[in-house]
């Protein structure tokens, strides 16, 4: 019969040694014992600490990063403003180090200084507002660093009124109303997952997760929905999707309807996970996103988390390819982070 598997607590516990002669030994450190007791509690301390506490940790090791390159960004801008410049060049604003280096050099090819030129163009020149500001155009790549990236959710554009664009897709600040695609991702989660459904639009818990929140185009002017489209960001953005493609794995990508769906030529399907499904807006949601579950595979996922099955032995995923954002969160859960509920908390 096999001997029972020792823990690390077994490893600091041995049977007392057998007696010796005594022998002279210099004297012990009056700051041995504390060394000792030190080194004990230490050991009993990462012994105890459970999932949840972990989890706990690496998500107040996130946000103190967020908030750090938010604080980067916008110093910068205070910087410019201050000295009667009033704009930042674009790839100041990409701080985020992991990003920085994954996307060297993508910032200074031909399209991408046109694009700089166009956005400097339309913040310093234009008469019409530029959204969102300018310390969070990249908030999305500052907030969620390359190798965190668990999931990415595309956008098209970001929200054009007033106070809403925060450079996360999909998302609003506190205070401002919940648009109705968020409304209507918040039923699906709730009818779903049992998810509660949050007092407010903002996202940052999941970005600071391993969320990507990603609009195809990162700029807009007021009141105008896709006034900075074909100016080169769709190439900048395509870029993005590309490297996490190439050089990630697992990475649950969500694409909600037509338009985020055509980026589904960018990922390798043998790597990652592709989920669609028609867009969550009011227009669209009752047209498939509502109710796109996928219930054998899910049972089959809720019981076991297909570690390798998911990528050999995929099943079809119907004639749209639909299948519910649960699966997204179970994935996740794998990984002991639960994503999307709990705004509020």
């Amino acid at each position: 019969m096999a001997a029972p598997a020792k823990t690390l607590i077994d490893f600091f516990q041995q049977p007392a040694p057998k007696r010796l002669k005594r022998a002279s030994s210099p004297p012990l450190s009056p700051f041995s014992s504390l060394k000792d007791d030190g080194a004990a509690a230490s050991s009993k301390s990462t012994v105890s600490i459970s999932p949840e506490q972990k989890r706990r940790m690496e998500y107040n090791k996130s946000l103190a990063l967020s908030k750090r390159n938010l604080k980067l960004c916008s110093d910068k801008l205070s910087k410019a403003v201050a000295t009667g410049v009033g704009y930042v060049n674009l790839e100041e604003l990409l701080v985020e180090e992991t990003w920085s280096e994954v996307l060297s050099g993508e910032l200074q090819k031909p399209y991408a200084r046109k694009l700089c030129e166009f956005v400097e163009a339309e913040i310093c020149h234009g008469s019409t507002p530029i959204y969102p500001p300018q310390h969070l155009i990249f908030n999305a790549l500052n907030t969620t660093p390359f190798n965190s990236v668990k999931a990415v959710i595309i956008g098209q554009d970001p929200y054009h009124g007033p106070g809403q664009a925060m450079g996360l897709s999909f998302s609003v600040p506190e205070g401002i109303k919940v648009p109705s695609s968020l409304q209507n991702i918040y039923k699906e989660l709730q009818k779903d997952m049992g998810c509660t459904i949050p007092s407010n639009g903002n996202l940052e818990k999941w970005a600071i997760q391993g969320v990507l929140l990603l609009n195809a185009v990162l700029t807009v002017r007021q009141h105008q929905a896709n006034s900075h489209a074909k100016k080169g960001w769709e190439q900048f953005t395509d870029a993005i999707i590309g490297a996490i493609s190439q050089k990630r794995s697992g990475v649950v990508f969500l694409l909600w309807g037509n338009y985020a769906q055509a980026k589904s030529r960018l990922i390798d399907e043998s790597k990652h996970y592709i989920l669609k499904s028609s867009h969550p807006s009011g227009l669209s949601a009752n047209r498939g996103f509502f109710g796109c579950r996928f219930n054998a595979f899910f049972q089959y996922v809720d019981v076991i988390f297909a570690k390798e099955a998911l990528f050999s032995d995929k099943p079809a995923l119907g004639e749209i390819g639909s299948i519910s954002n649960r699966l997204a969160v179970v994935v996740l859960q794998g990984q002991d982070v639960p994503m999307l509920c709990n705004l509020d908390s």
